[in-house]
């Protein structure tokens, strides 16, 4: 039974106070009020009244002690039972044995901090961590669990000239093209770039508009103004010129590549409006007679997701799709867009992405555009690879899109970007703009 002190400890009223809260006072309270009203009738209802309204409290009062007893027991070992807890943890911590009952709770703590839990490189990517143990193997642990988030930096590179056009092999080899005929490149493991080409594959400084490499990245085109077209190879540094190939010199604005080298199929595009195929075997390349797709007006943009698929856009609202590796084409526009189309992205047939220069993206399902506000500005370039999407705009903003959204990417200041590219793993991205502003993701 409990003691006098045991019961005022807590006290009646404060007791009171709380039972007035609960369902019996509710009930209590309408018993008082309907035996008050059948008082009207026998007085005895009166007594009724006040005990079905006094009794229940005092019956739960008095009760109270043994279970508030049997409470007051539990809260006096609560501090004993936080100390072994807490010296459980010193014990794990000292010996490295950071294994938690919840190992989920460790993500839900990451996620909280703004990871996704999505590994977003290799192992090589992350972090050195000291599993040694000790009193640091609770953090070493942290970080093994928090993937390495990469980050967008303007990287320096050996010219001032406006690059136009990036690409970035399976390797993780980076090439980039631009003014005065300039061609920078960076090896897979490299973060220094270097000039490949000064000054055009004519050595006539033209200007270059585009650059892609072959699926193994053993051989990269380029090609820009007065007809200039060249293949590289940058395990070797050679170049051969392919200048006004089938004695054409119009103005290239950009090019495509599909298939390894040795085996590989190249698209020209023009400001008429034509396509230019050619086919590369055995180290010579042949080249069909251009076909022009639409109705004649300027083609801003080519890509090829394979030696058969690819698309082009042009200035007038107008996509058409290759089957064949650009033998001939098919309209898929027009798109819709509220502003002149700049740039091309395709993963393969039925799927490809267009930009206008009002800052709008449209996506193509193989039926229908969708069209996807991203930017206020023109988006110049677009990149693709499984699960991803990057754009870049002439304010200088790279945007991400893994997901249903697209999200702006902090770089800091930035030039006017022009061009961006991913290799397929992701492990590599680059954007390229004016004033030979290069921007990465390693």
């Amino acid at each position: 039974m409990a003691t006098h002190d045991e019961r005022s400890s807590d006290g009646f009223l404060p007791f009171f106070r709380e039972y007035t809260k609960t369902w019996i006072h509710a009930v209590a309270a309408a018993g008082l009020t309907a035996f008050g009203t059948l008082s009207v009738y026998h007085r005895a209802f009166i007594a009724l009244a006040l005990a079905s309204y006094v009794v229940p409290p005092i019956a739960l009062y008095l009760w109270r002690p043994s279970a508030g007893r049997d409470a007051a027991t539990d809260r006096a070992s609560e501090p004993s039972a936080a100390r072994d807890r807490a010296a459980t943890t010193a014990d794990r911590a000292a010996t490295g044995d950071t294994a938690l009952e919840r190992p989920d709770v460790a993500a839900e703590s990451a996620d909280r901090d703004g990871h996704d839990g999505v590994a977003l490189g290799s192992d090589d990517d992350r972090p050195d961590v000291d599993t040694s143990g000790g009193a640091s193997g609770t953090d070493a642990a942290s970080e093994t669990r928090r993937p390495h988030v990469r980050e967008w930096r303007p990287v320096d590179v050996p010219t001032e000239a406006t690059l136009r056009d990036v690409c970035v092999t399976d390797g993780g080899a980076a090439h980039a093209v631009g003014e005065d005929g300039v061609v920078l490149s960076a090896t897979g493991g490299d973060t220094e770039w270097s000039v490949a080409l000064a000054d055009g594959p004519a050595a006539q400084g033209e200007e270059l508009q585009g650059v892609d490499a072959t699926a193994d990245g053993a051989a990269v085109w380029i090609a820009g103004d007065s007809g200039a077209v060249g293949r590289l190879e940058p395990e070797t540094g050679l170049h051969t010129d392919y200048t006004a190939p089938l004695e054409i010199t119009n103005n290239w604005l950009g090019v495509a590549v599909a298939g390894r080298s040795g085996d590989e199929t190249v698209l020209l595009i023009d400001g008429s409006g034509a396509v230019l195929r050619g086919r590369y075997r055995d180290g010579t390349i042949g080249w069909d007679e251009p076909v022009t797709p639409g109705s004649g007006s300027s083609l801003s943009g080519v890509a090829l997701a394979d030696s058969a698929v690819g698309y082009c856009c042009d200035t007038n609202d107008a996509v058409f799709e290759t089957a064949d590796g650009g033998a001939s084409f098919d309209r898929v526009g027009p798109v819709g867009a509220g502003g002149t189309l700049e740039a091309v992205a395709t993963l393969g047939r039925g799927d490809c992405l267009v930009s206008a220069d009002d800052g709008v993206v449209h996506r193509y399902g193989g039926s229908t555009w969708t069209p996807e506000r991203v930017s206020e500005e023109a988006i110049c370039g677009l990149a693709r690879r499984e699960g991803e999407a990057i754009a870049c705009d002439a304010d200088g903003i790279i945007y991400e899109r893994g997901g249903a959204d697209w999200d702006a990417v902090d770089t800091g200041p930035l030039e006017s970007l022009i061009a961006v590219a991913v290799a397929p793993d992701g492990r590599r991205a680059v954007a390229v703009g004016d004033e030979g502003t290069v921007v990465e993701r390693r």
